[in-house]
């Protein structure tokens, strides 16, 4: 994941302000390096409990249980990733990865190489697909509403869509509309209108094609 501490977005963005656009992203950060043992138990943890999230499903996942197929006491488990929402994070991180890497450094058009329009086009689908091939690990660690904006993964994935309506021109406060338009990809909603309302992933992709033209319709 990044560094939690990277910079956010600009605050002051306004209707009718063109700043200077900013191409700096937050770069993806290994995380804190660890001793050679505290990192082969890391990963045992990880390890066990990856093994009871494919068996039982991430939604079963306790602290109790990953101790014990561990062979070790819960607080272990508990002082390496502090508590269960920690645990799902760590062990969604390495798919987490593997998308961010796509859109910050993979070809385009969701990676460099595409025009801005052309990579904010492309990047909901590719969050959409993503999440979808990881369902089960996506909805139990969705974090709680207090700290859903906070995580390193929104607050990339944020930076990333206000840096991109910044270098398309946009005239629009870009954090709002950034925020307004990764919510059409909140993980529960996608699978609710899936599941529950019949949608199917090109209705939602071309829902996502059709706001990312609206908020740059000023440019036509």
């Amino acid at each position: 994941m990044i560094d939690a501490t990277s910079p956010p977005p600009e605050p002051g963005d306004r209707p009718g302000a063109r700043a200077a656009p900013s191409t700096a992203l937050p770069v993806l950060d290994p995380g804190p390096r660890l001793r050679a043992d505290a990192a082969r138990n890391r990963a045992r943890l990880l390890e066990a409990a990856a093994g009871l999230a494919a068996e039982h499903g991430a939604a079963n996942l306790t602290m109790e249980a990953v101790a014990a197929a561990a062979s070790v006491g819960k607080g272990t488990v508990s002082r390496r990733f502090g508590d269960r929402a920690g645990l799902l994070l760590a062990l969604l991180d390495h798919h987490e990865r593997r998308l961010q890497e796509a859109f910050l450094s993979g070809p385009p058009p969701l990676g460099p190489g595409a025009d801005p329009l052309a990579r904010l086009l492309a990047f909901g689908p590719a969050v959409v697909r993503h999440e979808r091939a990881h369902l089960d690990m996506y909805l139990a660690a969705d974090p709680a509403p207090a700290r859903r904006f906070t995580v390193p993964s929104y607050r990339l994935r944020l930076t990333h869509v206000v840096v991109l309506l910044r270098q398309a021109g946009t005239t629009a406060d870009v954090e709002l509309t950034a925020h307004a338009l990764l919510s059409s990809l909140d993980t529960a909603l996608v699978d609710h209108l899936i599941t529950r309302r019949g949608f199917d992933l090109a209705r939602l992709e071309a829902g996502w094609r059709d706001q990312v033209a609206r908020a740059v319709a000023d440019l036509a």
